[in-house]
């Protein structure tokens, strides 16, 4: 097996393709001959270039074994084979990197997908003038405690991110090349991969698609993604609201700290210099020098985080916009 730089550096010389699938994998030994099977049926008839790429996130059954094999039956197959698990949102981010074609699909390896609805995504992707196209499970085969809950997760999200689509969980989706290039993904941020990129001017539209029951294994789903999800959720709609000037939610709210505490504190003094109150049994003046040491402090972690965000966009040439093209 290659080294990961000879393996990277391999991709960048590859020919593009059509088609990338990028399949995160974590123990799912049992589907990926019955995967393999029906990807291969589903893009041949397509009829397009492709390669699929399966990102073994530390598996500790026969998974990477089982990839091994498909790929020396199918040089189409590529694999990625993380030395141990760090998550579904760094296997596609991995995965992501590696692919070479115009357009990217990402989908769950097991077997709830259907890649019978890839050439709709492309298709809808390409006619419609969409930068992403969002599969939607209209008519979900999961338990029902995940239905509910996935509902719920979903409508928080609207809530805070603003965003349209009916269905974030859902890993089927088609993205232009160069919208996943741009993307940073940690903890259980992949759920919001739309919602990232609609802030960052993307195009987003959403179509429905098939769902099957899971025929192996069992669902990586549990509470504590839902909790790591919220919130990974709260720290990505801070950034892309505030990233470019933090300055202006810190320093506002110091601002405010600052002003009501003085306009008590002003009251207070009034109180005690024309009506001869004393201050040092009143809570309210201890509260006065808590909100005003709270208001610099404020100020101060604003200011802080404009140095740390401008020594982050310094760093390796990152810039805080993105241009659709240029007409020179």
């Amino acid at each position: 097996m290659k080294k990961v730089a000879d393996s990277l550096e391999d991709a960048k010389k590859r020919d593009p393709v059509d088609l990338s699938i990028v399949i995160p994998l974590l123990d799912e030994e049992e589907n990926i001959e019955p995967l393999v099977e029906v990807l291969e049926k589903a893009l041949e008839k397509y009829g397009r270039s492709y390669e699929v790429i399966f990102v073994d996130d530390g598996s500790t059954d026969g998974t990477f074994k089982k990839l091994k094999a498909a790929n020396e039956k199918n040089p189409n197959i590529k694999i990625l084979k993380f030395r141990k698990n760090f998550g579904q949102s760094a296997s596609m981010k991995a995965g992501f990197d590696f692919a070479k074609g115009n357009v990217v699909i990402s989908m769950d390896g097991d077997l709830q997908n259907d890649p019978e609805d890839i050439p709709k995504l492309v298709d809808m992707l390409e006619t419609r003038d969409c930068d992403v196209v969002c599969g939607w499970r209209a008519d979900r085969k999961d338990p029902l405690s995940k239905t509910i809950t996935s509902k719920f997760a979903n409508l928080i999200r609207r809530s805070i991110t603003s965003e349209f689509i009916h269905d974030s969980g859902c890993t089927l989706r088609a993205y232009r090349n160069e919208c996943v290039k741009d993307l940073e993904l940690y903890g259980e941020t992949h759920r919001y991969i739309p919602a990232m990129l609609l802030w960052k001017g993307y195009l987003i539209c959403e179509t429905k698609v098939q769902h099957h029951q899971r025929a192996h294994g069992i669902t990586k789903y549990n509470w504590k993604r839902v909790v790591k999800g919220f919130l990974d959720l709260i720290v990505i709609s801070f950034w892309q609201k505030y990233s470019v000037r933090p300055i202006h939610v810190f320093g506002g709210a110091g601002l405010i700290s600052c002003f009501a505490g003085a306009l008590i504190g002003g009251w207070l003094g009034i109180q005690r210099l024309f009506f001869g109150m004393g201050l040092s049994d009143r809570p309210l003046f201890l509260l006065v020098i808590l909100m005003m040491m709270v208001g610099v402090q404020l100020i101060v972690s604003g200011i802080l985080a404009d140095i740390m965000l401008k020594v982050y966009y310094g760093e390796d040439g990152r810039k805080n916009y993105l241009v659709e093209r240029l007409i020179d």
